[in-house]
């Protein structure tokens, strides 16, 4: 195998295009690079946070960081990463009470951070001017709700 300029890995396979001339195909389906994730894991690095189901902490996780960092994107670049299930920790609620709050695994904290530094740029521009990102289910009430673009905004948590 041989090594792009770009940090992908090119199979030895090759196919040939209306030319005639053979060109690599890439190995992997999704192109992804290891230097995101890198950048993902700072991110949730510096955000701290508590374990996982998997009670597997910032510091364990950073102990085989190249190992755990390389399993994540390999998987997600070959479309086979599937998150661990999410521990469910009560919080209590300042009027009282409780609700669950969802706590992924570093590794799931990691792909998510890759997720949202992939999609963020490709759908804000998208996104009606003035968004105000806030939590989901709070939103404003507002006749826009019908608009395909007040739609995305809803699901992604927005508030319009």
């Amino acid at each position: 195998m041989e090594q792009e300029r770009s940090g992908r890995i090119m199979g030895s396979s090759s196919c040939a295009n209306p030319n005639g001339d053979e060109r690599a195909v890439p190995v992997k389906p999704f192109d992804i690079p290891k230097r995101l994730v890198v950048q993902a894991w700072r991110l949730v690095r510096a955000n701290r946070g508590a374990p996982g189901v998997d009670e597997e902490s910032l510091e364990l996780f950073e102990r085989d960081l190249k190992r755990n960092l390389y399993r994540i994107w390999n998987r997600m670049s070959s479309g086979s990463y599937f998150p661990a299930p999410v521990k469910e920790v009560l919080i209590p609620k300042k009027s009282g009470g409780q609700r669950a709050l969802g706590i992924p695994t570093v590794s799931d904290r990691v792909a998510q951070t890759v997720v949202k530094l992939v999609l963020e740029p490709e759908l804000e521009p998208s996104l009606p001017r003035g968004l105000i990102w806030v939590p989901t289910g709070k939103i404003s009430s507002s006749s826009n709700r019908d608009h395909p673009q007040t739609l995305l905004a809803v699901r992604l948590g927005a508030r319009v």
